[in-house]
């Protein structure tokens, strides 16, 4: 009996260790971490329906972003560094929608419009540029978006919208920041929100995130999904199989563009502001550490993955605050405590690669 209990233990910790390595050590501690923060909030007083709403709230605005890196990583050139080259061009369908003064979902929806054939366009192009530093993608990636975002603050200033939301009120140009009030502010949150035991459900926006998910899920099992995955795993193969890998990686790029596009204007939406000149700059690197926390490697990702790491890096972001400001009072470490969350954060995904440490 001894023996047989024995041997049920090992059997035991055997499967425990695998499920652990399958889930991923490094996902577990960011979970634990999530907990403890929770813990801490209830500890300190601190109102958790809140946390769960804003948390839920955030999910909903910045999870298409997230989702934005996928297909790129599926294609085979890794993460999408590139990420801002989507994101300005969800901007100027944002900007451009509110100069021809339209309101509510016509304004959501054209802006959604104007930015996909700029997004696909400024994809093709980034994607024949990445065919081109083939093992280098996210070194160049990091340098063109950074160099996008500055080359585009000169054309913020000289883009001639004359609307006076966003216009300067002398000279050319749009404003640092324009306000979306009246125009789609929080047009997906308040859609048939509701409340339960306090957590507010944000429901548009949650429908809206589950319905690009699903464009994005029947994408990769269709055809043209399958052949873009098999020339993102196995190249030299899919080419002996007569799969075009170059054109494959474009299309996983210029996807991935067009979702960081939309991704910013549902993004905007819920933050009630379009953040113009350098504000894109980092936003890639908020996607990464996300999708990477969720479980994704540098060279496979599911949508599980960006859901999942989409929450625990915005819950933690949303916990973490409150509960470190409490406990230090001083009103100067709030910008200080959210800089070294955030980037604590990232620095720990980026180092795991995603469970591959």
């Amino acid at each position: 009996m001894t023996q047989e209990n024995k041997s049920n233990a090992d059997g035991f910790s055997q499967r425990v260790q695998k499920a652990v390595r399958q889930f991923g050590a490094p996902r577990l501690i960011i979970i634990g971490f999530l907990f403890s923060l929770w813990l801490s909030a209830l500890a300190l007083k601190i109102p958790l329906p809140a946390l769960l709403s804003d948390t839920l709230v955030r999910l909903g605005m910045n999870t298409v972003l997230t989702l934005a890196m996928l297909p790129s990583i599926v294609g085979g050139t890794s993460l999408f560094f590139g990420l801002p080259l989507g994101i300005i061009c969800g901007l100027l369908g944002g900007v451009t929608a509110i100069e021809l003064n339209l309101r509510g979902f016509p304004a959501f929806g054209g802006a959604i419009l104007i930015a996909l054939p700029l997004a696909i366009i400024v994809g093709l192009g980034y994607g024949w540029l990445m065919n081109r530093v083939k093992g280098s993608e996210m070194t160049v990636g990091t340098y063109i978006g950074f160099a996008f975002v500055s080359l585009m603050s000169f054309g913020w200033v000289t883009l001639p919208f004359k609307n006076p939301e966003m216009a300067w009120a002398i000279g050319k140009g749009v404003r640092v920041t324009v306000s979306l009030q009246g125009r789609f502010n929080n047009i997906l949150n308040d859609f048939l929100q509701f409340s339960i035991a306090g957590v507010k459900i944000p429901t548009g926006a949650l429908l809206f995130l589950a319905f690009m998910c699903l464009l994005v899920w029947l994408f990769l099992r269709s055809r043209l999904g399958l052949a873009m995955r098999f020339a993102g795993m196995n190249p030299k193969f899919a080419e002996a199989s007569g799969i075009n890998v170059n054109k494959m990686r474009v299309l996983g790029i210029v996807i991935s563009t067009v979702l960081g596009a939309v991704g910013i204007l549902v993004y905007a939406q819920g933050f009630g502001f379009l953040q113009l000149y350098q504000a894109p700059m980092y936003m890639g690197f908020i996607a990464a550490a996300a999708i990477l926390i969720g479980g994704a490697s540098l060279k496979s990702a599911k949508i599980s993955h960006v859901i999942l790491g989409t929450f625990l890096f915005q819950g933690i972001l949303v916990a973490a605050l409150p509960v470190a400001n409490t406990v230090a009072t001083l009103g100067s470490l709030a910008e200080i405590s959210r800089a070294i969350i955030s980037n604590g954060i990232i620095l720990y995904a980026l180092a795991q690669k995603g469970g591959e440490a």
